[in-house]
């Protein structure tokens, strides 16, 4: 090979990470010539309505995979949150990279903790995981939607629409705004997003030759933990309509994940945490494990409840 074209939404944050790849693809062969092909898709036109109610994170990445399908690009850079557990037939996610940091952030101009705000206070995200952990532990905050780009969420935050935001902890740091994070919450009382924190590089099946290229930027623990979390949500059949989470991790020699299902206003919240092997086998046998000690908790009636 000697061109690339990377697929990519064009944000400030997709772009950084699509360049991000294009600068380890050159690392690894200066001679390749590495493009980007930018698009707005459709979650990004589509701002004022939640995502579980306009048909959730497949809204960010379709126009990319029809990029490829139709040879205008060759790849596509996602952050592995925002892709759907079940990917359409003929594409494969060939590399997850070293995962960064996968934690909840609090942003506010006014409290150094989430716990600080008041009785009332109004907390914006976009994420109803997020929202029902919010709800489950700090009794009486107020949360409201918040969609669009990580500056867009920050001005609505600076022009006082809300007390704090919460954001991905990797996403601020990427894009040099660490110094907005005023905390980052414990995964212990914000279970991570499903992949939040890793970079996913999405393909065609039929393209070996890409598969081949990517091969040496997938980093296989992160691959391991990655799609324990990923087999949770599918297991439970979850969406973005679906208030869950999981996060796996590696630690003292083990394979450690923790999931949770709960209802949108936080009154239930269910978690589980469990240890396995460290490969892919022990991933898939230890999500089926916490999905079976979800079902047994309730966590069926719960999602069949919401949905």
């Amino acid at each position: 090979m000697n061109k690339v074209v990377i697929a990519t939404r064009e944000s400030a944050l997709a772009l950084w990470q699509a360049n991000r790849i294009k600068d380890l693809l050159l690392n690894a062969d200066p001679k390749l010539q590495v493009e980007i092909l930018g698009m707005t898709t459709e979650g990004d036109q589509k701002l004022e309505t939640s995502l579980a109610k306009i048909g959730g994170k497949g809204l960010f990445v379709k126009e990319l995979e029809q990029a490829m399908l139709d040879g205008r690009a060759d790849i596509a850079v996602h952050s592995m949150k925002d892709v759907p557990v079940n990917l359409p037939k003929g594409f494969r996610i060939s590399a997850i990279l070293d995962r960064e940091d996968v934690r909840d952030a609090f942003v506010s101009n006014n409290y150094k903790r989430l716990s600080d705000v008041p009785k009332g206070g109004v907390i914006g995200t976009s994420s109803l995981r997020r929202e029902s952990q919010i709800r489950n532990q700090f009794d009486g905050l107020s949360v409201r939607p918040l969609r669009g780009n990580i500056q867009t969420r920050l001005r609505k935050l600076d022009e006082g629409q809300f007390e704090g935001i919460i954001l991905a902890a990797a996403g601020l740091e990427r894009l040099g705004l660490r110094e907005r994070i005023v905390q980052y919450l414990p995964v212990d009382i914000s279970i991570p997003s499903v992949g939040q924190g890793a970079l996913g590089i999405e393909c065609l099946d039929t393209r070996q030759d890409i598969i081949d290229l990517l091969s040496g930027l997938d980093h296989e623990p992160t691959r391991i933990c990655v799609e324990g979390e990923r087999s949770v949500s599918r297991l439970l059949g979850g969406s973005c309509t679906s208030p869950l989470g999981a996060y796996a991790r590696i630690l003292d020699n083990h394979l450690e994940m923790s999931a949770f299902v709960a209802a949108p206003n936080g009154s239930t919240c269910l978690r589980v945490v469990g240890r396995d092997e460290i490969n892919k086998s022990g991933a898939m046998r230890l999500s089926q494990k916490l999905v079976n000690e979800l079902s047994a908790l309730g966590a069926r009636t719960l999602l069949d409840a919401i949905e």
